[in-house]
């Protein structure tokens, strides 16, 4: 389904942007994992893995240089990178870890697009797939920072949608709900267990899960799809 594209996914280290990157691997997309972390193995295609930091603007055009200085081009980008937020109610909020978050989980992807879709317009063609959640779209109480990080993400990448709607490039946004990632597992128990308890499938995601959906609108099989919003969240915003 992605032989023979290359592909940057940021935040590939663990979680859903590793299973991202291995699932693309194995389809035979030439990867560039974009990470902070150590570099994974990508089974199938040719990856390479490049150190980024992706609320440093330099750091990120880096990164797609990169790309096409190792593959020749750029045509997908999953712009995974996030981290989560220590919740608490917005009168005890600190402003530098709402303005960390923010940083990272939507300037950071902001910027990742910028660098990408100039990349996609040497090409005529790319896809971008940007990791929003379904907080982006339902309230939880003392979620703030990640919560409006969010939820601009998925408007950022309509507006994105329509601006390269006409020039070969498309844009969609994917919404995971609880899933079943190393960070959830150190969650103690009865929390674990109240997110299973409000999933109407009755247990998490799984990473690859999600992956599948991120691979299918970033391959041609999604050819008429851009600006939309895919929640990949075991029914939760149906409620």
């Amino acid at each position: 389904m992605l032989e023979g594209k290359v592909a940057v996914i940021t935040g590939a280290g663990s979680g859903i942007g590793e299973a991202v990157a291995r699932l693309f691997g194995a389809e035979g997309a030439k990867v560039v994992v974009g990470d902070v972390a150590a570099d994974i193995v990508v089974q199938g295609g040719e990856a390479i893995f490049v150190l980024v930091d992706v609320t440093a603007e330099a750091s990120v055009a880096a990164l797609m240089q990169a790309a096409v200085a190792t593959f020749g081009k750029l045509d997908i980008l999953v712009a995974n990178a996030g981290v989560p937020e220590q919740k608490g109610p917005v009168h005890e909020l600190d402003l530098a870890a709402w303005q960390r978050v923010l940083d990272i989980d939507l300037t950071g992807v902001a910027l990742c697009n910028k660098y990408a879709a100039a990349r996609m317009l040497e090409n005529g063609s790319g896809s971008i797939v940007n990791m929003a959640s379904i907080l982006g779209h339902v309230g939880q109480a003392n979620s703030t920072a990640y919560s409006a990080a969010k939820a601009a993400v998925v408007n950022f990448t309509r507006s994105v949608a329509l601006t390269y709607a006409r020039r070969g490039i498309r844009a969609n946004s994917v919404s995971p709900g609880y899933v079943d990632t190393p960070l959830l597992a150190q969650l103690p128990k009865e929390t674990r267990d109240a997110m299973l308890n409000r999933q109407p499938i009755g247990r998490l995601a799984r990473p690859e899960e999600i992956a599948q959906v991120v691979a299918f609108l970033a391959s041609d099989r999604s050819s008429i799809i851009t600006g939309a919003c895919i929640n990949t969240d075991g029914g939760y915003t149906a409620i």
